[in-house]
C-alpha cells in the first residue's frame, strides 16, 4: 500500500505544481513571455492568508479570498508597471531581466515586512482523512482537496477560454496580437488579464503548498516556482491540459524519487527527466513546433 500512498502525494504535490503552471504557461501563450515573479506571488498569497488566519483572525475561506484578491491586484501592477514598457523590447532579455529583478523584489519586500523567520502555517483543511483497504491505505484529507481543486480550477479555466469572449480574445492574442488588436481586442486588458488569473492561482497553490509543507519564508516560492516552470516546459509550454500533465508527472516523479531512490536527489532527479524528455521531444509532451519564417 505504500507504492499507492506515495502516488497519492506524488498526484497531490503535482497538481499543486499544475496549478503554478498554469500561470507560467498563461502568460508565455499569450505574452510571449516568462514571468519568473511568478513563484514569488506564491509566497505573498501565503503570507496574506497566514496574516488574515492569525492577526486578523479572519476564518480560512475568507482568508484565502482576501489573498485571492491580494495576488490579483499584485499581478496586474506587476504587468503594468514592469512588463508592459518592455513589451516592444528590442531584445527579450530586458523582459527577462526585469522578471528576475521583480522577484528579488518582492523577496526583500517580504523579508522587511514579514522578516526572515520561518513561520508555520497551519492546514486550511480540517476534514478528517479517507480510510480505504481496511485502513492499511490513509489518503488526508489535503491530498484529496488538493486533487480536487486541480481538476475543478482545470475544467473551469478550459471552459473559460472556450465559451467566453474573454476567452476567445486570449486566443485571438496568443495567435496574433497584430491582427487582434485590428478586430477590436484591447490587447493590453487582455494580457492584463491573463495576469490576474494566474496571479489569483499562484495565490490558491500557495495556500495549499504551504498546508502540506507547513512552513513559510520570504524564499518559499523559489524552488515551487522553478519546479512549476520546468512542469510547463515538460508538457508544453503554452498548453493548458500540458501544464496540468507536466504538473502532476513531475510531482509523482519527485515523490517516488524522493521515496525509492534519495531524498537528498529528488531536485535532481527531476531536472534530469526533464532533460531526457527535452532531448526526445523538445516542444515538451503537447507542445506544438512552430516554424518561423526567415
Amino acid at each position: 500500500m505504500s507504492f499507492l500512498s506515495y502516488l497519492f502525494n506524488g498526484i497531490s504535490l503535482g497538481s499543486v505544481y499544475a496549478i503554478i503552471a498554469l500561470g507560467y504557461t498563461m502568460v508565455y501563450g499569450i505574452a510571449k513571455m516568462l514571468n519568473f515573479a511568478h513563484g514569488d506571488v506564491i509566497m505573498i498569497g501565503a503570507y496574506v492568508t497566514l496574516t488574515a488566519m492569525t492577526s486578523l483572525t479572519m476564518p480560512t475561506i475568507p482568508a484565502l479570498l482576501l489573498a485571492i484578491v491580494v495576488c490579483t491586484v499584485l499581478g496586474v501592477v506587476i504587468e503594468r508597471v514592469a512588463y508592459r514598457p518592455l513589451r516592444n523590447a528590442a531584445s527579450p532579455l530586458a523582459v527577462l531581466i526585469t522578471a528576475i529583478g521583480v522577484s528579488y523584489l518582492l523577496q526583500n519586500i517580504a523579508l522587511l515586512v514579514f522578516g526572515a523567520n520561518t513561520k508555520s502555517f497551519p492546514s486550511v483543511v480540517q476534514f478528517p482523512a479517507l480510510s480505504l483497504a481496511g485502513g492499511k491505505l490513509v489518503i488526508s484529507s489535503l491530498t484529496l482537496v488538493t486533487i480536487f481543486a486541480c481538476i475543478v480550477i482545470m475544467i473551469g479555466l478550459t471552459l473559460f477560454i472556450k465559451k467566453t469572449k474573454a476567452g476567445q480574445a486570449m486566443l485571438a492574442v496568443s495567435e496574433d496580437k497584430g491582427a487582434a488588436q485590428l478586430m477590436g481586442i484591447n490587447v493590453n486588458g487582455t494580457i492584463a488579464l491573463t495576469f490576474a488569473i494566474g496571479s489569483a492561482l499562484a495565490a490558491i497553490a500557495g495556500v495549499l503548498l504551504c498546508s502540506a509543507y507547513p512552513s513559510l519564508t520570504p524564499y518559499t516560492g523559489s524552488m515551487p516556482g522553478i519546479k512549476a516552470f520546468v512542469a510547463a516546459v515538460f508538457g508544453g509550454i503554452g498548453s493548458i491540459p500540458g501544464a496540468m500533465i507536466g504538473g502532476i508527472l513531475l510531482g509523482v516523479i519527485e515523490i517516488f524519487g524522493r521515496a525509492y531512490i534519495s531524498s537528498q536527489m529528488a531536485d535532481a532527479i527531476v531536472f534530469a527527466v526533464l532533460i531526457v524528455v527535452l532531448l526526445v521531444k523538445p516542444a515538451g509532451l503537447l507542445g506544438k513546433k512552430i516554424q518561423e519564417k526567415v
